[in-house]
């Protein structure tokens, strides 16, 4: 028997984590996403991401305003103001503030990146995003995928706060 170590290289490479539980730790991760979500000021629509990398959060970010503005997203029409920061982005330039490095990393978003963050995205040198709810446009997964960007679909709606699909639970043995 092998008594060497696993590193996180050689775990996140195993079968156990490409198959079953990847699911599993996907939703959770983004469920924590859209509780993160909860702190924006936005009544129009409430995004949260996070990043993750070798299973710890690097970074979170949700939609709003830049640091110094008012913590009012919209105009009294109900428009958002231009320079409302999306989540991801959000996210991403607080890893450049950090010090933290992305490269590898998996997003998860509640929302499908827009064109502009899909560009962040791919700078940042994330690999895997895995994001809950469908953008009316949807070039900014089409962009990660052309970039080779692994990209993921996963529906939070009418999940209870802490369930995963019954085939999910199936796929891991129960819980």
């Amino acid at each position: 028997m092998n008594s060497e170590p696993i590193t996180s290289h050689e775990a996140a490479a195993s079968p156990l984590m490409k198959g079953r539980s990847r699911t599993a730790v996907d939703y959770r991760y983004l469920r924590m996403a859209r509780i993160w979500a909860e702190n924006s000021y936005c009544r129009r629509r409430q995004v949260g991401a996070l990043v993750v990398k070798d299973k710890m959060i690097i970074s979170d970010g949700y939609n709003g305003t830049p640091s110094g503005f008012e913590n009012v997203c919209e105009d009294e029409a109900g428009v958002t103001k231009p320079y409302v920061l999306h989540a991801e982005a959000n996210a991403i330039t607080k890893l450049a503030r950090s010090g933290n490095n992305s490269d590898g990393s998996t997003l998860y978003v509640t929302a499908s990146p827009c064109i502009e963050c899909s560009k962040l995205i791919i700078q940042a040198g994330i690999r895997r995003v895995v994001y809950a709810e469908k953008y009316r446009l949807m070039d900014g997964i089409d962009l990660l995928e052309r970039a080779g960007i692994e990209v993921e679909f996963l529906r939070l709606e009418g999940l209870p706060p802490d369930d995963v699909p019954e085939e999910k639970r199936q796929d891991e043995g129960g819980r």
